[in-house]
């Protein structure tokens, strides 16, 4: 059992996940990193923490799966003793017009990216519950909040986790536990390198402060929301993306 405080990422093994768990590690965080199927990936992250003096374990699971969902929670609270913070990451992308969509790749994003999140939310309220404090910062995407052609599952998804977290923040907050959170603009992951320079360039022109984001700056704002400086903050959605959407 750890004497510190215990972050849970899920879908941390790359990319934005990994990002967080890195830098909630510097911050003094014991990390549970959720991973599916990257096992690899999630070992050497695992490894990189612990070589810089933290401590980690690697839970694996799929979020979309209540009783998996379930299991992640549990086995963090017997690994680490407890859960402060939870950091709903875990996403997938099945882009297509909705013209050509099919019903499959819509059900899997909201399974995934909607559901996975009040998974991990309905399974951890009651280990913060008991403790009386927590943070939960979910990562939603400003396609969440203005749309984007082509994403019509993804926008629902996100959009939905805003409306998850604006409701469990008022469910939650009498119990000293605040949910937030935040929604990345165009951020240079595995995800968006496959983009032509078309649409890259398309996309710059659409971004006030003419580039494109890093995975350190969602992971600068997560850290500031998993902190006690964000004590009397609930309930909101910051927006990390150059000022593209306002």
């Amino acid at each position: 059992m750890s004497g510190g405080n215990v972050a849970v990422i899920t879908g941390g093994a790359k990319g934005i996940g990994r990002a967080i768990a890195l830098r909630l590690a510097k911050d003094g965080f014991d990390i549970a990193v959720n991973y599916r199927s990257s096992s690899s990936k999630v070992r050497e992250l695992v490894d990189e923490i612990e070589n810089g003096g933290g401590r980690a374990a690697a839970i694996q699971g799929d979020v979309s799966i209540f009783e998996e969902a379930k299991s992640i929670i549990k086995k963090t609270v017997d690994t680490f003793g407890r859960i402060d913070v939870l950091v709903n990451n875990a996403g997938i992308t099945r882009d297509g017009l909705i013209l050509r969509m099919k019903e499959s790749d819509f059900d899997k994003v909201i399974e995934v990216n909607l559901k996975g999140t009040f998974n991990c939310i309905r399974h951890v309220s009651p280990v913060m519950l008991r403790q009386r404090s927590g943070k939960i910062i979910n990562i939603s995407s400003v396609s969440g909040i203005a749309g984007n052609a082509g994403q019509v599952n993804y926008s629902a998804a996100k959009a939905g986790i805003i409306g998850i977290t604006k409701s469990t923040a008022r469910e939650l907050a009498s119990r000293g536990i605040n949910v937030n959170a935040v929604a990345p603009g165009f951020i240079k992951t595995d995800m968006t390198a496959n983009l032509s320079d078309k649409v890259k360039e398309n996309i710059l022109h659409t971004i006030p402060l003419k580039r494109f984001g890093t995975v350190y700056d969602v992971a600068n704002a997560v850290s500031f929301l998993a902190s006690h400086d964000s004590d009397y903050i609930t309930g909101q959605v910051i927006k990390i993306d150059g000022g593209m959407v306002m």
